[in-house]
C-alpha cells in the first residue's frame, strides 16, 4: 500500500485546499513551528477514522474545522481525501488500481466517511486501514516522543508492532468485530429462545380462550333461540294489549263525536252570546274613553285652580303691600303739608316783622 495524494481543505490550519503528492521515495515536509505540519499528520489519522478529539488536540470533533483569523472567516467544513496506490490486491478492491477515502465532517451535522465516493461507516474505514497494517492508531504514525516509548514498551505492545508489521493487524479487528457479531448473535438466539417460550405460553392461552370462546357461541346460540321465543311470546301478549287498545280506542271515539258535538252547540250558543255582548263592549270601550276625556279635564281644571289660587294669594300680597305704601305716602304728605304751613307762618311773621 502507498499513499499517492492527500487533500486537504477546512481542517485545522488549512483554510483553502492544499494538495500534497506523495512520489516515490522519501518525502519530508519542513518548516517553522507553527506553520502545521503536526496537522498533516493529524489529518491522515483523522482521515483513517480517528474517534477522540483530544488525541487531535481538540476538545470536541468540530474544533478540527478552520476556526477563522482576524483576516479569514470561519469555515462549516472540513475535508480530507487520501488516495491510495491498491498494490496489496484487497478481496474487495481486487479491480479497482486505486483507492480514496474521504472523511468530511459539517457543523451540527457530524461525520460521514466514503471510500471510492461511497458512503461507508467509519469501522469499514478502519478495518480498510487496518488490513493495510496502517491506522489512526498505528505504530507506524510515529509522534514526538513516541520513539523513546517504542524502546521501553510492554511485549504485548511490541507484539502488536510486529502483527502490524507482520499485515496480520487487520485480522484482530475482523476477529473483534466477529465477536461482537457472533456475541450479539447468540444474544439474539436467546432473545428468541425467550420469545417462542413467550408464544408457546400465549398459545397455550389462545387455545384455552379459543375453547372458551366457543362454549360461549354456544351459549350464544342458545340464549339467542331463548330471546326470539321470549320476544315471540311478548309480541304475541303486545298484538292482544294492541286489540284490546283499539276497542277502548273506538269508545273513546264515540265518546270524543258525543263531545264534539256538544261543543258545536256550545261554540253556537257562544257565538249569539258574543254578538249581543259585542254592542255592550263596544258601549263600554265608549264610556271608558269618555271617563279617561272627563279625568283629563278635570285635572286641567283642578290645575288651572291651583293657578288661580296662587295668582289671587300673590294679588292680595301685593294689594297689602301697595296699601302700606299708600298710607305711609299720606303719612309722609300730611307730615309734609304740615311742615309747609309752619313755614309760611313762620314766613308771614318774619315778613311783618
Amino acid at each position: 500500500m502507498k499513499f499517492k495524494k492527500l487533500d486537504i481543505v477546512g481542517f485545522k490550519s488549512f483554510a483553502d485546499r492544499t494538495h500534497l503528492l506523495i512520489e516515490d521515495g522519501l518525502t519530508g515536509i519542513v518548516g517553522p513551528n507553527g506553520c502545521g505540519k503536526s496537522n498533516i499528520v493529524e489529518a491522515l489519522r483523522w482521515c483513517m477514522g480517528e474517534t477522540s478529539a483530544k488525541s487531535l488536540r481538540g476538545s470536541g470533533m468540530e474544533d478540527v474545522i478552520f476556526s477563522g483569523t482576524s483576516n479569514r472567516p470561519s469555515k462549516n467544513i472540513a475535508e480530507v481525501n487520501i488516495l491510495l496506490e491498491n498494490n496489496e490486491n484487497i478481496p474487495q478492491f481486487r479491480d479497482t488500481p486505486e483507492i480514496e477515502v474521504k472523511r468530511r465532517i459539517e457543523k451540527d451535522k457530524g461525520s460521514s466517511y466514503y471510500i471510492n465516493g461511497k458512503e461507508v461507516r467509519a469501522r469499514d474505514v478502519q478495518i480498510l486501514f487496518a488490513d493495510l497494517s496502517t491506522g489512526a492508531h498505528s505504530p507506524s504514525m510515529v509522534s514526538q516522543g513516541k520513539v523513546g516509548s517504542l524502546i521501553t514498551a510492554k511485549p504485548t505492545d511490541r507484539r502488536a508492532i510486529l502483527e502490524e508489521a507482520a499485515g496480520i493487524g487487520g485480522l484482530h479487528a475482523r476477529r473483534h468485530e466477529a465477536e461482537l457479531r457472533l456475541s450479539a448473535a447468540e444474544n439474539n438466539l436467546k432473545k428468541a429462545d425467550d420469545i417462542m417460550k413467550q408464544i408457546e405460553l400465549q398459545l397455550k392461552n389462545l387455545l384455552k380462550q379459543a375453547e372458551e370462546a366457543s362454549r360461549y357461541k354456544t351459549i350464544s346460540n342458545d340464549i339467542k333461540k331463548n330471546e326470539a321465543l321470549l320476544s315471540y311470546l311478548k309480541i304475541q301478549e303486545i298484538n292482544k294489549e294492541l286489540k284490546e287498545s283499539l276497542e277502548g280506542l273506538n269508545e273513546i271515539d264515540d265518546d270524543i263525536s258525543a263531545v264534539t258535538i256538544e261543543k258545536n252547540y256550545s261554540s253556537e250558543l257562544l257565538e249569539t252570546e258574543n254578538k249581543r255582548i259585542k254592542p255592550l263592549r263596544n258601549d263600554f270601550a265608549e264610556i271608558t274613553s269618555k271617563l279617561q276625556r272627563l279625568n283629563l279635564e278635570y285635572e286641567d281644571l283642578f290645575k288651572q285652580e291651583q293657578r288661580t289660587k296662587e295668582e289671587s294669594e300673590k294679588l292680595r300680597i301685593d294689594l297689602k303691600n301697595t296699601s302700606d305704601d299708600l298710607q305711609s305716602e299720606n303719612i309722609n304728605i300730611n307730615n309734609a303739608n304740615s311742615n309747609i304751613k309752619r313755614l309760611t307762618e313762620e314766613k308771614t311773621e318774619i315778613l311783618e316783622f
